[in-house]
């Protein structure tokens, strides 16, 4: 039996006991096991600070990206060993194993390119002087330096790879060494990954490390000047914002949480504006069987065409083969754990109390898996023609393929359900509309992370609704968490320290340039 050991200190060591189980999600296979237990993580912390964090701040933002091209090229020769690891580990089928590891290459690949062309300062100017005196004798500039902390990424289960380095790309090409906490139920994958870009030798020692599983005072031990990236459950949120060295010593905290997103049909709702809505909202339910923070969880459509988008989506789905992704014929695979299994039927059953059921794919399509106790959950369709007063489709995301459908009345009452769900991290829109197209941005910007609007012709060229590109910003307001990632430069502004440096004009033109 396999345990996954945590690289700190510049080492590799394990975690004391038996440890807990990382599990095939259909066969209940023990693939290895994940241990924390007697580390020490403030030595482990001053090590990366001190060591990987000089060590990286040395390097110019060109030198670091080079780093970055690096990892690329050594993630690039194994990709097809990640691919086997998801299909058992996350029971994932390959398309949706490509969403987690090529997209998290492709995530560093982006930040590569877009490093090589900074400044070789070791700081970023933010906007223009100011004059502060009569003459522009004395005046004010904004800087961007990078942190001397550290970078404490606590993962979620559904993006072992992506999760990882759309966070790393952008810490390590700011000059901030990184510490990686993967959720311990597809740590695999993750600690496979490190493991292989550290016996590549490519980054300082300290730069980039890994602890699987449940360390005693993983947050006692930072400090004030360190910076914690969180993606999970609103609740575990609200508890690390609890701790005293984010709520009292100013940890910085960014977060990534729950989010109902939206699909929304264009009042104009011609047939080819509801086709492209409905394979979106069954791409949605599918891929990684619904565990995509960016999923589609709510779908608004104009009254006139409720029974004509249920009656597509229920044939669409019927027709997708749900099982063991290790048979080639199978479309969806498995969700990550037999828990997650349990926590999405008892969402089911909470949301059925409220709403209809369209489409059962319980009922109505056979999972084709060999083993009994499986995580296989195939999707589900509530509808409800009353979505004002049913509060929780609006509150409560179930996380797997579950979606609700629900009808408006006018245009003003489809962007007012979608902002029901009180911060997302994404709506997409679906209208050859352009002026109602422009108007749905605008209402839903303030609520949302990202505003994804789809025409005819943008149809042939779209990353898709779930799909998180680095260009763009990825986070969202209120129950969403509040966080923002990627975005471009945006990215680095987390692992950077504004200051406002006041001296003469002369001084500050020498220091940005």
């Amino acid at each position: 039996m396999t345990k996954l050991a945590n690289y700190l200190e510049g080492r590799w060591q394990e975690g004391a006991g038996a440890g807990a189980p990382v599990l095939d999600p259909v066969t209940g296979e023990t693939l290895a096991t994940v241990s924390a237990d007697g580390l020490d993580m403030a030595a482990a912390y001053a090590f990366a600070r001190e060591k990987g964090g000089t060590a990286l701040r040395a390097l110019s933002y060109a030198q670091r990206a080079e780093l970055l091209s690096a990892i690329v090229k050594v993630l690039q020769a194994n990709r097809d060993k990640y691919f086997e690891i998801s299909l058992k580990n996350s029971g994932t089928v390959q398309n949706d194993s490509g969403v987690d590891v090529d997209g998290g290459i492709y995530t560093l690949s982006y930040y590569a390119k877009l490093g090589s062309k900074l400044t070789a300062k070791a700081l970023m100017a933010d906007g223009t002087p100011d004059a502060l005196a009569r003459d522009n004798a004395f005046a004010t500039q904004h800087i961007l330096v990078p942190a001397h902390g550290l970078a404490l990424f606590i993962n979620a289960f559904n993006f072992p790879s992506w999760g990882l380095w759309e966070k790393a790309a952008a810490a390590l090409l700011s000059g901030v060494p990184v510490v990686a906490k993967p959720a311990s139920a597809t740590a695999w994958l993750t600690h496979e990954m490190v493991k292989d870009v550290i016996d590549a030798n490519i980054l300082p020692t300290g730069a980039l490390n890994i602890v699987c599983g449940r360390p005693a005072g993983m947050l006692d031990a930072l400090d004030p000047l360190d910076l914690v990236s969180f993606t999970g459950s609103a609740d575990t949120a609200a508890s690390l914002r609890d701790h005293p060295k984010i709520k009292h010593e100013g940890v910085r905290f960014n977060a990534e949480t729950d989010s109902v997103n939206s699909a929304i049909l264009g009042p104009d709702a011609d047939d080819d504006a509801m086709g492209l809505l409905v394979r979106e909202v069954v791409r949605e339910l599918t891929i990684k069987s619904g565990q995509k923070c960016t999923a589609i969880r709510r779908i608004m459509v104009p009254e006139s065409r409720y029974a004509a988008v249920a009656a597509a989506l229920a044939d669409k789905l019927k027709g997708i083969t749900v099982g063991d992704p290790r048979n080639e014929n199978i479309r969806m695979g498995s969700l990550v754990s037999t828990s997650q299994r349990d926590a999405i039927l008892q969402g089911i059953s909470q949301l059925e109390a409220c709403s209809d059921i369209l489409f059962d794919g319980r009922k109505d399509i056979a999972i084709q898996a060999d083993h009994a106790n499986h995580a296989i959950v195939p999707p589900v369709v509530f509808g409800t023609t009353t979505p004002d007063t049913h509060p929780l489709v609006h509150q409560m995301e179930v996380f797997g393929p579950v979606a609700t459908l629900m009808p408006y009345r006018d245009t003003d009452h489809a962007l007012a359900l979608a902002r029901r769900g009180m911060g997302s991290l994404v709506a997409s829109v679906y209208s050859n509309d352009s002026t109602f197209l422009a108007q749905a941005a605008v209402a839903l910007a303030e609520s949302h992370g990202r505003v994804h609007l789809i025409n005819n012709d943008v149809a042939k060229v779209q990353t898709g609704h779930g799909n998180v590109m680095p260009q763009s910003n990825h986070g969202g307001p209120g129950r969403a968490g509040g966080g923002e990632e990627l975005g471009g430069l945006r990215a680095l502004r987390f692992y950077h320290r504004l200051a406002a440096v006041q001296s003469a004009p002369g001084v500050l033109e020498a220091i940005v340039n």
